[in-house]
């Protein structure tokens, strides 16, 4: 699944091409995703209203449009979204197109139709938090997010705490891959319990959360020139990992071998020396 990098590199190649433009029309294969293609919704609040903004929540794009609409698109495990021309051939697994005034048009690609689109319309917008959103934490880049707020959450929890910041009520977007580098950077062992870590060690990994994504999200910018005629389906970018996927293999700190371990299901790679 897209974790939060790859869906804010995809978010920031929309920004580049969409604002500005009006959806003229709509095609869906009328196959079910995840949820039913509002195809109804899409049709009165989409068709003809113009896009004026492109954001992220968590791992959601939304597309907003200039009558206060809103669409929300989730990835899923395989999905895709690009741009292209009109006159371009399809894939096989394009299931919904929008087609744009200046003649191209996003298609979104799901082979194991995972992914979700919902339209909010102007009304609900106001209180999104409380409805879409309400059970996801807050963005790992926002003024909430701190090793203070980890600290407090993790108050007396006994779960490992790969598995605390994974968790998307504590704190939005971070996935397995970009958790199990946080907690190396942060020299934290990840099976040791959320409450039995200090508020210094929580402000240093807040620290490493931040920069582990932001390097990812850099490096990601620098793969996809333009999104025109591109999937932005470049997988997990491969950000000099430390641990991740690297059983076995010497730590880049001391060449002790990397362990590797199941913590809630996932795969957790660490060095048993630098990591306690």
């Amino acid at each position: 699944m897209p974790e939060l990098p790859e869906v804010e590199v995809v978010k920031r190649g929309l920004l580049k091409h969409l604002p500005g433009k009006t959806v003229v029309g709509f095609y869906c294969d009328g196959k079910k995703l995840r949820l039913p293609v509002p195809v109804e919704r899409i049709e009165q609040l989409l068709v003809g209203a113009q896009i004026v903004d492109v954001s992220r929540r968590a791992k959601y794009l939304l597309i907003h449009f200039a009558n206060g609409a809103i669409m929300i698109l989730h990835l899923g495990m395989t999905g895709t979204l690009g741009l292209f021309p009109k006159t371009s051939k399809g894939e096989v697994h394009d299931h919904i197109c929008w087609n744009l005034d200046n003649g191209y048009e996003l298609r979104f690609n799901d082979s194991r139709r995972f992914g979700s689109v919902r339209v909010i319309d102007p009304e609900e917008v106001t209180v999104l938090e409380q409805t879409v959103f309400n059970t996801s934490g807050p963005e790992p880049f926002s003024t909430t997010f701190s090793g203070l707020y980890l600290y407090k959450k993790a108050n007396n929890k006994v779960q490992p705490v790969k598995s605390f910041i994974m968790d998307s009520r504590i704190v939005a977007g971070v996935g397995n891959i970009y958790a199990n580098e946080s907690l190396f950077n942060a020299s934290i062992r990840p099976a040791r319990k959320a409450g039995a870590i200090s508020e210094k060690r929580y402000d240093l990994l807040a620290e490493e959360i931040r920069n582990v994504l932001t390097k990812a999200i850099e490096y990601g910018g620098s793969t996809i020139s333009d999104f025109i005629s591109a999937g932005g389906d470049s997988g997990y970018f491969q950000v000099h990992f430390n641990v991740y996927g690297k059983r076995g293999q010497p730590c880049p700190h001391c060449s002790n071998p990397i362990k590797h371990q199941k913590i809630g299901g996932r795969a957790s790679y660490f060095c048993p020396r630098c990591q306690r």
